[in-house]
């Protein structure tokens, strides 16, 4: 019988290419004003296959909007989960640069990380930013 841990990152993993999706498709419209499938083409440097069966998936999930060549638009809950994974990355990366990691490694490092940390482990990381570490027991 698996672990709980075990279990809690295979639902990460789960939830990992979504919440990617949504973050990419959110700054491609911050930047851009409309995200199309090339735009996830080539930001994940992956096929049009590949955009277009992630991008059914996250429709199917109510996290997308889209029609056979029109642009791709979030729904509000694709919004929210965008805008969630957009603070855990940044609070990651923030405090990887809090401990010295160079800005390239902690750039690629956070991008991993932000999908398996805990709620817990960023509640703390959030105060450690803001606060500082805590004093030996």
């Amino acid at each position: 019988m698996p672990s709980q841990s075990h279990h809690r990152t295979r639902s990460d993993h789960a939830s990992e290419v979504a919440e990617d999706y949504v973050e990419a498709i959110a700054e491609a419209i911050a930047e851009n004003g409309i995200c199309r499938a090339v735009d996830l083409v080539r930001h994940f440097d992956v096929t049009h296959a590949t955009v277009n069966n992630t991008i059914s998936r996250l429709q199917r999930d109510g996290l997308v909007m889209t029609e056979p060549y029109q642009p791709i638009t979030l729904t509000p809950q694709g919004k929210r989960m965008a805008t969630k994974a957009r603070n855990r990355h940044k609070v990651v990366q923030s405090f990887l640069l809090r401990l010295g990691v160079s800005e390239t490694t902690a750039a690629v490092d956070s991008e991993g990380m932000e999908h398996h940390v805990s709620d817990e482990t960023l509640r703390v990381m959030k105060r450690i930013l803001k606060e500082g570490l805590p004093a030996p027991k």
